[in-house]
């Protein structure tokens, strides 16, 4: 049974869809600001990132002006003055970016002469969403209008292109192969070796150890009721499994929010990072990453070194999910099914480390120059001074 709305709920209801929307068709009456740039996000509270990278490529390539509206989560609540702004800033922007879902502007139609630029926060892409997950457990509605109105969408190569159409619900040549700019990190060397001196600063007990990260995602329909069953991390096996040089990384999805509790005996060897900032700093000191079905593997495919994919529940996630590619034709690594099977693995990629995964970035990545936040800072300004 629904909860039922407070009156106060009912009120805020209203005000983000109702009188947003009117708002924003009177605000449309106004002339388009040819020099301003609107940064939204649902899912992010600070400038990070592909937003992050993008934005200080443009103030150092022009002098446009920004509107900014971060939120942690679809369910932060917006004030009733922001949503004002958030109305009048989109109906005057030039070019609007975003970095994932989100809801409010999905009614809206896009002024013409402005851009809608949906910068993507993952890479790649394998597991299905959006208009692909149709019918699928948390899947939209045929007639839903989610991404639709993007008038642009970033991807990292040409091969990934048709599977965003589908899932945004949009023309194929809106879907611009740039490559993602949070990846260009990884092709400047001094980048990775400043980020890795920070991370062995701040965690010091890593230095000369050999690192296993685990970064999985999470399970569940999204944001809302992400999880993740801890109980398929069997922390006596993995601890028993490591060496006296190894140690082993919890990164969990953002999403979950429910803490992993390691017991105080395993805290030399097992450690919880999952609120550390960024995961990709912690992959330039990981020796072997684990995950599952987590876009965390096309960003470490560029740095060659092993993966293992923990897929305890592959049968499930198939048939609540499913993939573009199958799934064992997809992955670069092995496939295990438990905790013991991992941890034997893991031991066998330590100790014989070498990969190559030119075959797989090749595929998923058509510039490998670590100039994607250039040109999608250059796609942006073709979309500004588009007449």
């Amino acid at each position: 049974m629904a909860k039922k709305l407070t009156f106060k709920q009912k009120v805020d209801r209203r005000f983000k869809k109702e009188v947003f929307q009117t708002l924003y068709k009177m605000f449309s009456l106004l002339p388009i600001n040819k020099n301003r740039i609107s940064i939204l996000s649902d899912s992010r509270k600070t400038m990070s990132d592909n937003f992050q990278f993008v934005y200080d490529e443009l103030q150092r390539k022009k002098n446009y002006s920004y509107y900014f509206l971060l939120k942690p989560s679809v369910k932060t609540r917006k004030r009733y003055i922001e949503i004002i702004q958030l109305a009048y800033n989109l109906a005057r922007s030039k070019v609007i970016l975003l970095d994932d879902f989100y809801p409010m502007i999905y009614p809206l139609k896009i002024r013409k002469g402005a851009d809608l630029i949906q910068i993507w926060h993952a890479v790649g892409a394998f597991k299905t969403f959006g208009f692909s997950r149709i019918g699928k457990p948390g899947g939209p509605k045929p007639d839903s209008n989610a991404h639709r109105n993007y008038t642009k969408a970033i991807v990292s190569s040409k091969y990934v292109a048709p599977f965003y159409a589908e899932g945004f619900g949009i023309d194929e040549s809106c879907v611009v192969a740039t490559g993602v700019p949070r990846t260009d990190v990884f092709f400047d060397e001094s980048y990775k070796q400043q980020k890795t001196k920070e991370v062995y600063e701040k965690y010091p007990q890593f230095i000369g150890k050999r690192v296993a990260l685990y970064a999985p995602t999470f399970r569940g329909n999204g944001q809302s009721s992400a999880k993740f069953p801890k109980e398929q991390l069997d922390l006596d096996q993995i601890y028993e499994g490591l060496g006296e040089e190894d140690v082993f990384i919890i990164k969990m999805h953002p999403f979950v929010k429910k803490k992993i509790s390691i017991p105080e005996a395993y805290r030399d060897k097992i450690f919880d990072l999952t609120k550390y900032p960024s995961v990709n700093n912690l992959l330039f000191i990981t020796d072997v990453l684990i995950t599952d079905y987590s876009s965390v593997c096309f960003e470490y495919a560029l740095l060659n070194k092993p993966m293992i994919f923990y897929c305890f529940d592959l049968e499930e996630y198939i048939s609540a999910r499913d993939f573009y590619v199958p799934y064992e034709e997809f992955t670069p690594g092995e496939i295990v099914r438990d905790t013991d099977q991992m941890v034997r693995v893991l031991q066998n990629q330590f100790n014989h480390p070498h990969v190559d995964y030119k075959d797989f970035t090749d595929k998923f990545f058509d510039d490998l120059d670590g100039k994607s936040t250039e040109r999608v800072a250059d796609l942006v300004i073709s979309c500004m001074e588009r007449k």
